[in-house]
């Protein structure tokens, strides 16, 4: 049965946005603490990636779902320990810098194009699992409930980072060690929410 573009349907695309994109909006809350003075433009990015992964999974389940869905299957039950590695490794590694010595206190250290696409993949590789939810959709209509999906992160993240480089700007010296325990709270809770 097709898919009806209505009022339901964007309700659901945006509700589903929101739920998703509860984990990219903690890692940009810690992303704003650990780097206050950060410019508009990079915020811009930063949640512009978050919301391009999260529209990109749920496109490749879907995919996954019409083409190699038993693979799939089996792949399923490794996303909660990749979630959970990723974001310990990253925020193991925040808090492991706030105790290192610096010469320049008043630094604002910056998050790395690498660990940002780490980020991007282990904050959004749990809405791999919603091409099974959207299956029945055509591509049109999995396509546009992606792009709501990227919508809805973005303004989010948008916002998580905000909130975090006020935060970020206030707590100075401990605003890492936050943004660590953040992630790697993050990752204990995709894996206990995937067993």
């Amino acid at each position: 049965m097709p898919v009806v573009f209505n009022a339901l349907f964007f309700i659901n695309s945006i509700l589903l946005g929101v739920g998703l994109s509860m984990d990219a909006f903690s890692v940009s809350l810690a992303n704003g603490l650990n780097e206050p003075c950060m410019k508009k433009r990079r915020m811009c990015a930063i949640s512009g990636m978050y919301a391009f992964f999260q529209a990109l999974m749920p496109m490749t389940g879907w995919v996954c779902v019409h083409t190699v869905v038993e693979y799939f299957t089996a792949f399923g039950k490794f996303i909660p320990w990749i979630a959970l590695v990723l974001l310990s490794f990253i925020g193991g590694k925040m808090i492991y810098e706030s105790f290192r010595p610096s010469e320049d206190e008043a630094k604002c250290s910056a998050v790395t194009l690498s660990v940002l696409l780490i980020q991007g993949v282990a904050t959004s590789i749990d809405a791999l699992s919603v091409g099974f939810t959207i299956a029945d959709y055509r591509f049109s209509a999995a396509l546009v409930c992606s792009l709501i999906i990227a919508a809805v992160t973005f303004v989010l993240c948008f916002t998580g980072l905000l909130i975090g480089r006020k935060a970020g700007t206030k707590l100075s010296g401990h605003a890492e060690v936050i943004g660590g325990i953040i992630l790697i709270a993050i990752g204990i809770e995709i894996f206990i929410k995937g067993l």
